[in-house]
């Protein structure tokens, strides 16, 4: 797992200088909404979407740099979509990548607006990377067939007794959506041509589905310290999750089989693709 960890390392150091350069941009902001932004921006996480995007372009065309705007509006997004998800109307969070919530920080109404600003500015630094169609490609994860979509089924599924297929459909849209879009997003912005598109766009389904059935189980096998926020959410909020509807083992088993069919889909970029299959194996070996 060393070589993941220097992959999402170095992809994380070359996120956060872009990152911080883009917010450096927004002169006329007011203080507290620069501080608020900054707060959960820069709290550390593993910046695996960037990571994913800059990955995905630089396996289709030998660089990444055509993708680090839209690696850069990745991580926004999903930020904004944690300070949001935390509120106390939502999960209710007091903890997130071991510090205190943002709401917790800055109270509801500025968290609230920090999420807002990180939506909407993102969409301004993705449209750098000249292409419309990624966009739009974006904008559809993030919205309400993708991210937003899945956050009301999950609402919704709270207390309910789902399908093994209702709750992949829930989590193929809040939490695979943008990981989808990440492997996509890079793929386009590489000139990836149909097959490359195709294999990557599998490869980003079936990791986003391992990623969600890793983090339900780490919710009730994990700690609150290793994992930076507060184990056992879920069973107290009654949220439908691999390990309550089928168990952790059998959740388990449906986690590496996704990874197994990950790593054959990146089978047409051969040995150029083997940091992607390391990271498929992390994604359900990591402990936070």
């Amino acid at each position: 797992m060393e070589a993941v960890r220097r992959f999402l390392s170095e992809k994380s150091e070359r996120v956060n200088n872009s990152l911080r350069s883009y917010v450096g941009e927004w002169d006329n902001a007011p203080e507290r909404l620069r501080e608020a932004i900054d707060y959960s921006l820069f709290a550390g996480g593993k910046r695996l979407r960037p990571a994913l995007a800059l990955g995905a372009c630089e396996l289709v065309c030998g660089d990444d740099a055509a993708a680090m705007p839209v690696a850069c509006a990745l991580e926004m997004i999903h930020t904004y979509s944690l300070i949001h998800d935390d509120l106390p109307a939502m999960d209710n969070d007091s903890l997130r990548r071991g510090k205190p919530t943002s709401h917790v920080q800055f109270g509801e109404a500025l968290a609230i607006l920090a999420g807002d600003a990180l939506l909407t500015m993102a969409f301004d630094i993705a449209a750098r990377a000249g292409s419309p169609d990624v966009v739009a490609e974006l904008a559809r994860a993030a919205g309400v067939e993708g991210m937003v979509g899945g956050q009301v089924l999950d609402l919704a599924a709270e207390r309910q007794q789902l399908t093994l297929q209702e709750l992949q459909r829930l989590h193929s849209c809040k939490t695979g959506a943008l990981i989808r879009a990440a492997t996509r997003l890079g793929a386009m912005l590489g000139g990836a041509n149909e097959h490359q598109l195709a294999a990557l766009t599998a490869y980003g389904e079936l990791i986003g589905l391992a990623f969600q059935i890793a983090d339900d189980i780490l919710d009730v096998i994990g700690n609150t310290e290793t994992l930076g926020k507060t184990a056992g959410n879920d069973a107290a909020h009654h949220k439908a999750t691999y390990p309550a509807l089928v168990g952790i083992e059998e959740a388990r088993r449906l986690g590496n089989e996704a990874v197994s069919h990950a790593i054959t889909a990146l089978e047409p970029f051969g040995h150029e693709a083997d940091i992607f299959r390391e990271l498929a194996r992390y994604i359900m070996q990591r402990e936070s």
